[in-house]
C-alpha cells in the first residue's frame, strides 16, 4: 500500500470517487468480476471474500470458533470484521441488507442444524 497519495487529498479523493462510479457502473456479476480479475490480485480478491463470508454469520450472533469451523476465515479476520459492523461505516450492514442476508436463521434452520 502506498504511503503517501497519488496527489495532494483532492485527486485521491476524486480518484476514490471516480472507482466508486466505476463499481457502480457494472451492471452484472460477471461484468463485476472481470472488473475485480483486473482490478486486485488473487489475495485481495480472497481477502475481500473472507470478510465478506463471515458477515452472515456475524449478523446472526455466531460465536467467532464456529465462524472459523465454518469457514475457514482466520479469528483475526473475523473480529476485524465484527468491528467494522459494530463501529464502521455501515456498508456491511447495507450490502447485507439489501441481499437480504441481515436476517437471523430461521428457527427450522437452526433447529436442523442441532439434530443433525
Amino acid at each position: 500500500m502506498k504511503r503517501r497519495p497519488i496527489t495532494p487529498s483532492l485527486d485521491s479523493d476524486r480518484a476514490e470517487r471516480s472507482l466508486c462510479e466505476a463499481l457502480l457502473s457494472l451492471r452484472t456479476v460477471e461484468e463485476m468480476r472481470a472488473f475485480l480479475d483486473d482490478l486486485c490480485t488473487p489475495a485481495e480478491r480472497e481477502a475481500m471474500r473472507d470478510r465478506w463470508c463471515v458477515v452472515p454469520h456475524l449478523i446472526a450472533g455466531e460465536p467467532y470458533r464456529e465462524i472459523h469451523e465454518d469457514t475457514a476465515v482466520s479469528v483475526t479476520t473475523i473480529g476485524r470484521v465484527a468491528r467494522c459492523l459494530d463501529q464502521g461505516a455501515g456498508g456491511y450492514r447495507l450490502a447485507a441488507k439489501r441481499l437480504k442476508l441481515d436476517r437471523p436463521a430461521r428457527t427450522s434452520d437452526a433447529a436442523a442444524r442441532t439434530s443433525a
